[in-house]
C-alpha cells in the first residue's frame, strides 16, 4: 500500500507511528527510558493495589477508590507504552487498523474514566474532612461501587462516540500518524473528510467530561480549604492538607496536559507528544508514589508486607 492515494478509510488496512523525530541512534535510549517508566508503571500500580487488597485496615472508600485508579492508570499505559517500545526498535513502525481503533477507544475509555474518578476522589475528600459524622452513612459501599461504575460507564460511552466518529473519516491523504499511538487529533491531520462537525462534536465531548470533573474538584476542595482553615489544631490542619495536596498534585499534571493536548490549537505536533507523556507514563508513574510517599497508612501496610516477605526468606535460608 502507498503512503499517498488512499481512497477510503475503509481500504486502509494498517496505519504508519511516526513517533519522535529524533535521530535513529536515540530510539534505543527512548526504549530504555519507556522501559524503565513502564516497568516503575507496572511495579508502583500492582504493589498499590497488592497492598490495598491485602491490608483489612486499608478497606475504606479512599483506598477503594485509590486501587481502582491504580487499576485504570495501569491498563491505559499499558495500551500504549509496549506498542510505543516496539516501535523503537522495528523499522516499519506500522500499526494495524483494527490496532489503531482498540488502541484509541481503550486509551479514551481509561483516561476518560480516570477523570470521573478523580472528581469522585475530590468528592470523597470533601465528605470526610467537611462532614467527618456522616462519612460511613453517606460514602456506603453500594455508593462507592456505584460512583466508580459510573465512570468506568462514562468513559466507556465516551470511547464509544468518539472511536467511531473518528474512524467514519476517510483517510486520504496519508496513513502516517505523526503521533506515537493512535489519537484523535494525530488521525484528524491525516483525514481528507471535512473535519467541521468532527471538532464541534469532539469540542463537545471534551467539555461535558472536562468542565463538570473540574467544577466538582474545584467546588470540593473551595469547601475543604475553608473547613481546614477552621481547625484549630495545626497537626489536624498539617494531615488535612497532606492528604489533599497528593490529590490535588496529580490533578493539576493530568489536566494540565489534557488541556494542552485537546484544548489547544493544534500547531505544535512535538509539543503535543510531550504533553501526552504526562498523561500516557508520568502520571501513571506518579500517582503511587505521590499516594504511597505522602500516606502513612499505605507505609505501615507496605512495611508490613515486606517485614512478612523478610521474615518469611530468612526463615527458608534458615532451614536450608
Amino acid at each position: 500500500m502507498s503512503d499517498k492515494g488512499t481512497s477510503n478509510h475503509s481500504e486502509v488496512t494498517d496505519f504508519i507511528l511516526v513517533g519522535f523525530r529524533v535521530c535513529p541512534e536515540l530510539h534505543i535510549l527512548l526504549f530504555l527510558l519507556f522501559l524503565l517508566v513502564y516497568a516503575m508503571i507496572l511495579l508502583g500500580n500492582v504493589g498499590m493495589m497488592t497492598v490495598i487488597m491485602t491490608d483489612p485496615r486499608l478497606n475504606t472508600p479512599m483506598y477503594f477508590f485509590l486501587g481502582n485508579l491504580s487499576f485504570i492508570d495501569l491498563f491505559y499505559s499499558s495500551v500504549i507504552a509496549p506498542k510505543a517500545m516496539i516501535n523503537f526498535w522495528s523499522e516499519s513502525k506500522s500499526i494495524s487498523f483494527a490496532g489503531c481503533v482498540t488502541q484509541l477507544f481503550l486509551f479514551a475509555l481509561f483516561i476518560v474514566a480516570e477523570g470521573f474518578l478523580l472528581a469522585v476522589m475530590a468528592y470523597d475528600r470533601f465528605i470526610a474532612i467537611c462532614n467527618p459524622l456522616l462519612y460511613s452513612v453517606q460514602m456506603s459501599a453500594r455508593l462507592c461501587i456505584r460512583l466508580v461504575a459510573g465512570s468506568y460507564f462514562c468513559g466507556c460511552i465516551s470511547s464509544v462516540l468518539q472511536t467511531s466518529m473518528t474512524f467514519t473519516l476517510s483517510f486520504c491523504a496519508s496513513r502516517t500518524i505523526d503521533h506515537f499511538y493512535c489519537d484523535d487529533r494525530p488521525l484528524q491531520r491525516i483525514s481528507c473528510s471535512d473535519l467541521y462537525l468532527h471538532k464541534i462534536v469532539s469540542f463537545f465531548l471534551c467539555s461535558i467530561i472536562i468542565l463538570p470533573t473540574i467544577i466538582v474538584i474545584i467546588v470540593s476542595y473551595m469547601y475543604i480549604v475553608s473547613t481546614v482553615l477552621k481547625i484549630r489544631s495545626s497537626e489536624g490542619r498539617k494531615k488535612a492538607f497532606s492528604t489533599c495536596s497528593s490529590h490535588l498534585g496529580v490533578v493539576s499534571v493530568l489536566y494540565g496536559a489534557i488541556v494542552f493536548m485537546y484544548v489547544i490549537p493544534d500547531r505544535f505536533p512535538e509539543l503535543s507528544k510531550v504533553a501526552s507523556l504526562c498523561y500516557t507514563l508520568v502520571t501513571p508513574m506518579l500517582n503511587p508514589l505521590i499516594y504511597s510517599l505522602r500516606n502513612k497508612d499505605v507505609k505501615e501496610a507496605l512495611r508490613k508486607i515486606l517485614g512478612k516477605k523478610a521474615f518469611l526468606f530468612n526463615s527458608i535460608l534458615t532451614v536450608t
